[in-house]
C-alpha cells in the first residue's frame, strides 16, 4: 500500500506546489515509485512547475467523471521514470471533486505506487478537505509570519478531526513542519518569526527549513522542481527533507545566519 502525503497550509502563496514538486521528485529519485496529484481545480499550477503543461490531455476530474482512465491521465516525468503527475482541471469547478471519486483514484494508485503526494489548494474548502481526507502524513508548509502560522494551526485542527483516520479512530495523521522562505538575517532584525517561535506555536516535528532563495523562482519559471538544482540552497534543503522523512538523521541547515569571511566583510558581502 502507498503512503499518502498531503502538502497543506491554511494560507496561499507559502510554497505548497513548489514543495509538492520537490518532494515527489526527491522520493522518485530515491527509487520510490511516486505519483503527485494537483487538487487545485480551476487554478492548476503543478503541471507548470513540473514542466509538463503541454502534455496535459486528461485530468483529475476527467478520471472522476469516467471520461478518461487513470492511465490516460497520468503523465510520466521525462527526467525520472519513477515519477507520474496527475494534473488538475482548469475548466471545472471544485465541486466536480467527490469523496468517492478521489477515494477510488487513491485506491487504484496505491496498488502500483509507493508514495502519493496530494498538492492541496489553499484554505479549507472542498478541494483542500479532499486532498487531506485520505492522508497518512501531512507536510504543513508555513512561512515565518504570524498570519501564515495561525492559518496552519487551524489546518492542524482540521487534520485532527476531519480525516478518514480521525473518523475511523485510527492512528492519527503524522504531521511534519516545513518552514519556507526563511531568512535568519530578517529573524535577527525582528521581521520574521524564528524557528523556535513557530515550533512553540504549532508544536510540530520540524522536517526542514527552506531558505529564501531566487533559485525557487528560477526553477518554477523553468518548469523544473528546485530539488534538481543541487547547487542551490533551496534544492539542498529539500534533499535534506527527503532524507529526514526516510529516516536519515541529518542536522538542520539554513537556520543560522551565515558567517561572512574576511574577504566578504571587506567588500560588504558583495
Amino acid at each position: 500500500m502507498a503512503r499518502i502525503i498531503v502538502v497543506t497550509s491554511g494560507k496561499g502563496g507559502v510554497g505548497k506546489t513548489t514543495t509538492s514538486a520537490a518532494i515527489s521528485m526527491g522520493l522518485a529519485k530515491k527509487g520510490h515509485k511516486t505519483a503527485v496529484i494537483d487538487f487545485d481545480v480551476g487554478l492548476r499550477n503543478l503541471d507548470l512547475i513540473m514542466g509538463c503543461e503541454r502534455r496535459v490531455i486528461y485530468d483529475l476530474v476527467n478520471v472522476i467523471n469516467n471520461e478518461a482512465s487513470l492511465n490516460q491521465a497520468l503523465i510520466k516525468d521525462k527526467r525520472c521514470d519513477k515519477l507520474y503527475i496527475l494534473p488538475a482541471s482548469q475548466t471545472r469547478d471544485k465541486d466536480a471533486l467527490t469523496l468517492e471519486g478521489v477515494g477510488k483514484i487513491l485506491e487504484a494508485l496505491s496498488e502500483d505506487f509507493e508514495y502519493i503526494i496530494c498538492d492541496s489548494p489553499a484554505g479549507i474548502e472542498k478541494g483542500a478537505h479532499l486532498a487531506m481526507y485520505f492522508a497518512d502524513d501531512a507536510f504543513v508548509v508555513t512561512n515565518p509570519e504570524v498570519a501564515s502560522v495561525r492559518d496552519s494551526d487551524r489546518m492542524l485542527g482540521i487534520l485532527a478531526s476531519k480525516s478518514r483516520r480521525a473518523e475511523n479512530n485510527e492512528e492519527p495523521i503524522r504531521e511534519y513542519l516545513l518552514l519556507s522562505r526563511y531568512s535568519p538575517e530578517r529573524v535577527k532584525l525582528g521581521e520574521m518569526l524564528s524557528v523556535e517561535d513557530v515550533q512553540e506555536i504549532l508544536s510540530l516535528n520540524l522536517l526542514g527549513v527552506i531558505p529564501e532563495s531566487k533559485s525557487v523562482l528560477n526553477a518554477s519559471n523553468a518548469g523544473t522542481p528546485v530539488i534538481l538544482d543541487e547547487k542551490s540552497d533551496a534544492g539542498q534543503a529539500y534533499a535534506d527533507i527527503i532524507d529526514r522523512y526516510l529516516g536519515v538523521n541529518k542536522p538542520h541547515r539554513f537556520i543560522e545566519e551565515e558567517k561572512k569571511g574576511l574577504f566578504n566583510k571587506l567588500f560588504r558581502g558583495k
